[in-house]
């Protein structure tokens, strides 16, 4: 397979890693949960993987590549999210006929993601970029993942909660964005980033690029 050819096809997997988790998290945004006291969703566990697919894309096609997918990926996103959140909202399935009127509630997470995910991948996109070329290969996951989940996580919780339709949500927005940022930090650190590595390797041996992570 030409190396051009390899890179579509790694770029159409990509496109759709991110449009799955996208979908995934905006649906389990909407289940909150409590850990230690504090309040959260289950979203905080599934979306930082955007972030290692973003860095992996940047890493090996480069910041237009990036760019390109985020492009590709924001309008099915938006749709396919608000369909499955309408669908499922709340973890109980609603039928087809919740489609025929339109839900606020699940319109707000979906313009919200939307915003969150062109803002936060952008910024991870120029962080990334500018730090990928060190010889410390982790120096530059880390820092996107923290500065680009920082402006995801504000903006989402603020589009979607702020004075919104679900008094609890609405009342608690600020708290579960915080908690939210804090866990996926921690997982995006402790879990993701050494997976973006390991998926680096792999990912650089299927395009037979073995010659070193630049």
């Amino acid at each position: 397979m030409e190396p051009s050819q390899q890179r579509r096809r790694a770029l159409a997997v990509l496109v759709i890693l991110h449009t799955l988790i996208i979908c995934a998290s905006n649906y389990l945004v909407q289940l909150p949960i409590e850990i230690a006291g504090f309040h959260t969703t289950w979203g905080a566990f599934s979306f930082p993987l955007i972030f290692v697919t973003t860095d992996l894309t940047v890493r090996l096609m480069g910041k237009r590549s990036a760019r390109k997918l985020i492009a590709q990926v924001m309008l099915p996103a938006l749709i396919l999210s608000y369909v499955i959140s309408v669908l499922w909202q709340q973890g109980a399935f609603r039928g087809f006929g919740a489609l025929l009127e339109w839900n606020t509630f699940v319109a707000r997470i979906a313009l919200a993601s939307f915003s969150a995910y062109v803002f936060g991948q952008l910024l991870d996109i120029q962080v990334f970029d500018r730090l990928r070329r060190l010889p410390q290969w982790w120096i530059a996951p880390t820092a996107s993942t923290i500065f680009g989940m920082l402006i995801d996580t504000l903006a989402f919780f603020a589009v979607a909660f702020y004075r919104g339709p679900d008094p609890f949500m609405a009342q608690h927005w600020l708290e579960i964005g915080i908690v939210d940022y804090v866990i996926k930090l921690i997982i995006g650190l402790l879990l993701f980033v050494p997976l973006y590595g390991a998926l680096l390797n792999l990912l650089l041996r299927m395009l037979g690029r073995l010659d070193g992570h630049g």
